[in-house]
């Protein structure tokens, strides 16, 4: 069994954007989308900036499985919910790392709205 490396997490939660691609059910992966993507932990987390029903947040909560590369890593992962008591620090942890970015658009992925949204990245193997 693995998990995330400490430089997979490292060169990925410093990378200013991941691209993101879910599994069809043929097993073919879809087109990849560039998001943004925090590290908390020894964990990575997505959020859909325009809520649940932007495309590649519901391709990737129907597939459940997906791939994702930044900062020079590509992994296939699992898309899970993240835990109920992780968002106030992923709030800090994209307001941190995205300050440089207006603040209007910090704020589609910050908030109580973005809850259901958001996936914690899990290595394929350990999901």
């Amino acid at each position: 069994m693995s998990a995330w490396t400490d430089d997979e997490l490292q060169r990925i939660g410093e990378a200013e954007e991941l691209q993101v691609a879910s599994y069809r059910p043929d097993g073919s992966l879809r087109p990849y989308v560039t998001i943004w993507v925090v590290r908390s932990g020894d964990d990575l987390y997505v959020r859909s900036a325009y809520g649940p029903e932007n495309g590649w947040f519901r391709r990737a909560k129907a597939s459940r499985t997906g791939r994702v590369r930044a900062g020079g890593v590509e992994r296939d992962v699992a898309f899970v919910d993240a835990e109920p008591d992780s968002h106030a620090a992923l709030d800090a942890a994209y307001q941190e790392k995205y300050r440089r970015h207006p603040a209007s658009v910090v704020q589609t992925v910050v908030g109580p709205s973005v809850v259901e949204t958001t996936f914690r990245l899990a290595p394929a193997d350990t999901a």
